[in-house]
């Protein structure tokens, strides 16, 4: 009796592991579409790149002092330039609007012009 009621309990764990793994993956095949900001950042403190779903705006921030700016673009899914944006060499952070919609999908991508080293974020939209 004790062999069989831990054999029930291995395949219950199993399935319960296999049922887990199947609804991780629906959700983050639901998380590209957004209903809240989203940010991206560079390493090392250096920058971010946030989508304020209200007003559809994003603001590009150089966060660190190091004499080089960032540039933050968002590119829809033909790879065409929506909106770039850069900031560096002065204060507070600028942004720029762009309606992203539900039709299509965009990608934002910041790098930080010291070096050119870039982040992405998965690709979106509302």
């Amino acid at each position: 009796m004790g062999k069989t009621f831990s054999r029930i309990a291995v395949a219950g764990a199993a399935v319960a592991t296999v049922f887990a793994g199947t609804v991780s993956t629906a959700q983050a095949a639901e998380a590209t579409v957004l209903t809240s900001n989203k940010t991206i950042s560079l390493p090392g403190g250096r920058g971010t790149m946030t989508f304020i779903d209200d007003g559809d705006m994003f603001q590009v921030c150089d966060t660190k002092a190091d004499g080089h700016g960032v540039s933050g673009r968002l590119i829809d899914n033909s790879y065409n330039e929506k909106i770039y944006i850069e900031d560096g060499g002065d204060a507070g952070c600028d942004k720029k609007g762009y309606d992203v919609g539900q039709s299509g999908s965009f990608q934002m991508q910041l790098s930080w012009n010291g070096d050119g080293y870039e982040v992405k974020s998965e690709w979106f939209n509302e």
